[in-house]
């Protein structure tokens, strides 16, 4: 049993290479079949190099057409190299294209591909490897178009549930049915209140209750487990003082069910916290006090015993996005060029994925302001990353120290974008972008960037390329476009702002200038 901290969701699934094979206006030949057929790929890459090993992140459908084969090579022992190379990278498939290198493939290639089990295709002369890498890209949108509809439909289900006349069974079914499985509350110390769903194998139910227990006795709110193939899942409804736990359990785990798992947490917070606490009755007080001028410190008490609390900013992450929440603004074309969104255009959280982050910290005091939410916890519930979030946490501090806290909020939350990073601590030691007034910062931001304010795409990749020392293929990773692209727009950005990017110090300011716009 393990707490599991959910993996970032990417903005497209992965393909099924036989999703690739089938699609007849590449007439891809499969020359040696994968070890199963749940083969997946995640990119398809070009490369002639000898060695690709460098340049593959794992996953890739890697594409030649074997410039690289030298003429009077052992081919037997070339190749033998060479996929081994591509299996230790991680490489899903291989892709050869036939002419003007070679006009079949290689039976040496094949056998290497035999030998070490990695899948082998034979592109032909008319489909170009561009081809390839766009049906790819289409295919993965298709898939995480399915997906949002999948999980939108699933949310709209549960919400009608969650307004019927017995609501807290009825977003049990509602979400068993939508996971294929079965779906439990427990109440405190860990009791079974209801069930429903499909049977599972013997022992999943003990050890589903576990997996309740353990999530009931600790600040953690969701954790994951795996007992005779099936996939277990528990999530904290509200605080933990409450003592309801949501318990899922489903024979498979796809892409969106955290997502729709969550959304039924949060109703389910909803229906039972409330009514069987008086921690609404509480939190309504606290608020008349402080509009009637109570100071924070004499009403924090209402709220829990903690002496001291964390207020926390967060921002919907652009590039991991919740799970079933769409990417705005998306125009990404698979060559990276002219579809990149307006930089200024920021998702907007809606109140439910709000409320689902509150839950996941262990907080029910939320508050929604465009484009960032704001919530307050106890000190003793330290903040961890969140998928599809970008956070920044204050100090602890006193309930009369709040106001200063939501100004720590904001100056980690600013700092975790600009750095890419899930989540920024604030620190006792101011940093020296700290010292510097907002609006003359801006400013001066605004004046040097300028010249790159007519094409919004050099803005996001000068900021993307400094925040990876400068790598073009982790840039272009980070951007989904050719690692060539990524070079002209560097280039432009260094014509338009007269600038030598080598120059430690001009980076330096340039850097200093993205995080401010």
């Amino acid at each position: 049993m393990s707490i599991v901290q959910e993996p970032a969701v990417p903005p497209t699934p992965p393909v099924p290479l036989a999703a690739l094979l089938s699609r007849e206006d590449l007439a891809l030949r499969e020359v040696v079949a994968g070890p199963g057929p749940g083969v997946v790929i995640h990119a398809a890459h070009t490369s002639e190099m000898s060695d690709p090993f460098p340049y593959l992140l794992g996953g890739e459908l890697l594409l030649t057409a074997g410039v690289h084969i030298p003429r009077a090579a052992d081919e037997d022992a070339y190749f033998d190299g060479y996929v081994s190379r591509i299996v230790a990278a991680g490489g899903a498939a291989l892709g050869f294209g036939v002419a003007p290198v070679r006009d079949t493939v290689p039976r040496a290639l094949a056998a290497a591909c035999e030998r070490h089990g990695l899948p082998l295709l034979e592109v032909p002369q008319r489909t170009t490897f561009a081809a390839v890498a766009r049906a790819v890209w289409q295919l993965m949108a298709q898939a995480r178009l399915a997906e949002l509809r999948r999980v939108s439909e699933a949310q709209h289900g549960l919400a009608a549930a969650a307004s019927s006349t017995d609501p807290v069974p009825a977003v049990l079914r509602r979400l068993a049915a939508r996971l294929g499985g079965r779906a439990a509350l427990y109440g405190p110390e860990g009791a079974e209140i209801a069930t429903v769903g499909r049977e599972q194998p013997e022992g999943t139910r003990a050890a589903l209750a576990d997996l309740a227990r353990f999530v009931a006795a600790r600040p953690s709110t969701t954790a994951t487990d795996t007992v005779a193939g099936v996939h277990l899942s528990a999530y904290a409804l509200g605080a933990a003082r409450d003592g309801f736990v949501l318990g899922v359990a489903a024979p498979h785990r796809e892409p969106g069910d955290h997502t729709i798992a969550s959304v039924a947490a949060v109703l389910l917070t909803l229906l039972t916290g409330e009514h069987h606490s008086g921690t609404g009755a509480a939190r309504s007080s606290a608020l008349v006090r402080l509009l009637l001028g109570v100071p924070p410190e004499e009403v924090a008490p209402l709220l829990g015993d903690a002496a001291h609390w964390h207020v926390v900013h967060a921002h919907p992450d652009g590039t991991a996005r919740p799970e079933g929440t769409a990417k705005p603004d998306s125009t990404a074309r698979p060559d990276g060029t002219d579809g990149t969104a307006r930089p200024g255009a920021r998702p907007v959280p809606d109140p439910v994925a709000a409320s689902a982050l509150g839950t996941a910290l262990g907080s029910p005091l939320v508050d929604t302001a465009g484009d960032v939410v704001r919530v307050v916890l106890p000190a003793g519930r330290e903040p961890a990353p969140q998928p599809g979030w970008t956070l920044g946490v204050s100090a602890p501090v006193a309930p009369r120290d709040w106001p200063a806290a939501d100004a720590q909020a904001a100056r980690a939350l600013a700092r975790a974008r600009a750095r890419r990073t899930p989540l920024v601590r604030h620190a006792d030691r101011p940093a020296l972008t700290d010292l510097l007034p907002d609006e003359e910062a801006e400013a001066h931001a605004r004046a040097l960037l300028a010249p790159l304010a007519a094409v919004p795409a050099l803005p996001e990749t000068l900021r993307t390329w400094l925040s990876l020392h400068g790598s073009w293929d982790r840039t272009a990773v980070a951007l989904s476009v050719h690692r060539n692209t990524v070079r002209q727009r560097i280039a432009r950005c260094a014509a338009l702002l007269d600038a030598d990017l080598d120059d430690p110090d001009v980076r330096m300011e340039l850097w200093f200038a993205l995080r401010r716009i």
